[in-house]
């Protein structure tokens, strides 16, 4: 069962991604929404485009039963590591989206200003408004 809900911890973009942030890691997600929305995630595929990224850029790959979708930097910076428990558990993403299902950690360029995310208020309005970027 999905973890429901907008935790009120975490930050988010337009392109529903979660980010933690702890110290100078971010660590990176799907939200609920986005990972009921591409329904069953079968195959995450690791490999990144990039170990330094610009925000915004993709980074790297979901697979769900119904369709292939980028997961982007929140920020620009340093991937520093990829969840390899998703590679035999891809329905994580599904199942703990908050949790377990994380995607990547990164440690963002100096300068990066956590007000440049969605509040948890602004992502709920952002849903309510169509959720589209």
């Amino acid at each position: 069962m999905p973890e429901a809900g907008i935790p009120s911890e975490l930050r988010y973009t337009k392109s529903h991604e979660w980010v933690r942030i702890e110290g100078d890691t971010l660590t990176v997600g799907i939200t609920d929404h986005a990972q009921s929305e591409l329904t069953d995630i079968v195959y995450v595929d690791l490999t990144l485009k990039s170990k330094d990224v610009t925000a915004g850029a993709s980074v790297l790959v979901l697979e769900s039963v119904k369709t292939v979708a980028d997961i982007y930097a929140p920020a620009s910076g340093t991937v520093t590591a990829v969840n390899t428990e998703l590679k035999p558990h891809p329905d994580y993403v599904n199942r703990y989206p908050y949790a377990e299902g994380w995607i990547f950690k990164m440690k963002p360029a100096p300068g990066f200003d956590p007000a440049t995310l969605l509040t948890p208020d602004q992502y709920r309005e952002f849903l309510a408004s169509g959720g589209e970027a």
